[in-house]
């Protein structure tokens, strides 16, 4: 069996041999952590691979990510970056006023200059299961566009403003999502993080009138194509996971340590698939291996059964040790205990 079919066979809650892996790193370990990160690989390859393509470049953009200073995206949003190799912060909202939105337009020189020739040549090329990462994320667009304060002013009051901002961003979207779609990738991800630590950031009946929509739609056009739809997002948000299954989202990244995982467990297994992850808050960055490993055990307690539904993801940050996320991983790879 190979990559894509482990996690084909995940997906659709069957019995796999093992849990397929998953890697993510943060810029800076790419930058500064390479030998690192090659040496994790070659242990415990992916079992996920990206297609190779490009967007093109936004007019307003300016400046390089992930260095210290300042850049602009192709929105018009100006980033701060304290550190080298972390994404930073944006500190200039470009529609922080509402009269800015009257002749904004969203960056659609990124989407029609972009280069997809060699998106079906790479999907062909491997044998893993190849995720698209769209720039998908409404909701974290619109705190950058109006400023977080702003933004749940709107939530308040609900100018009309409002409402056309989400109608010109989801319409870019699914502009970019079919673009997307006409390839031969295994599937599509988006995101938007809506947890704090200890709920969600609006109420979940405004979430479900305004938001779930939009997923619902992106949803529908992944699976339409026969692919599958992967939705990230950070916090506690388990008062939205039922309303994520019920519009066809198929793998989930969630902060499962900020949730009651057994309570996540014993309520949605078997509906979703848990795309990781391990608590990369405290115990990856602060932990000792023995607390990474115990982490792992009470995931897979959780949620492996031997029968799909749990990708053994995790996140690696600048502050977490090598041997950590190796741990991560290692405890993932042995024989499988099961305990109904």
């Amino acid at each position: 069996m190979n990559s894509r079919d482990l996690v084909i066979r995940t997906l659709g809650h069957k019995t796999v041999e093992r849990v397929p892996r998953d890697l993510w790193t943060l810029p800076g370990i790419n930058l500064v952590r390479r030998d690192e990160l090659k040496k994790l690989l070659d242990e415990y390859p992916s079992d996920f691979a990206i297609p190779e393509f490009s967007f093109g470049k936004g007019i307003r953009s300016n400046g390089i990510p992930h260095e210290v200073g300042e850049y602009t995206d192709a929105w018009g949003c100006v980033w701060r970056v304290a550190e080298r190799g972390v994404v930073g912060e944006v500190k200039v909202h470009p529609l922080e006023e509402w009269p800015a939105l009257d002749n904004y337009r969203p960056p659609y020189e990124i989407l029609s200059n972009a280069d997809f020739t060699h998106v079906n040549e790479s999907c062909a090329a491997t044998d893993r299961f190849v995720l698209a990462g769209s720039t998908i994320r409404p909701f974290e667009r619109m705190q950058f566009l109006r400023g977080p304060e702003s933004l749940y002013i709107d939530f308040a009051y609900d100018p009309k403003e409002l409402r056309q901002l989400i109608d010109m961003l989801h319409d870019f979207y699914l502009e970019e999502l079919r673009m997307w779609v006409e390839t031969d990738v295994d599937g599509v991800a988006f995101m938007d993080d809506w947890g704090s630590q200890t709920g969600l950031l609006i109420s979940p009946d405004q979430w479900r009138e305004i938001f779930k929509p939009l997923y619902s739609d992106y949803c529908r056009l992944i699976h339409q194509a026969g692919k599958f739809a992967f939705f990230h997002s950070d916090g506690e948000i388990s008062s939205i996971i039922g309303d994520l299954i019920e519009i066809g989202v198929d793998a989930l990244n969630s902060q499962l340590f900020c949730m009651d995982i057994e309570k996540l467990a014993d309520e949605y297994r078997g509906k979703i698939t848990f795309w990781g992850e391990i608590d990369r808050q405290n115990i990856l960055p602060f932990g000792t291996e023995d607390d990474v490993r115990a982490a792992v055990r009470r995931v897979r307690k959780a949620f492996d059964r031997g029968r799909g539904g749990i990708i053994a993801q995790c996140e690696w940050g600048l502050d977490v040790p090598y041997a950590n996320i190796a741990a991560v991983f290692d405890e993932w790879a042995k024989p499988l205990e099961v305990s109904d």
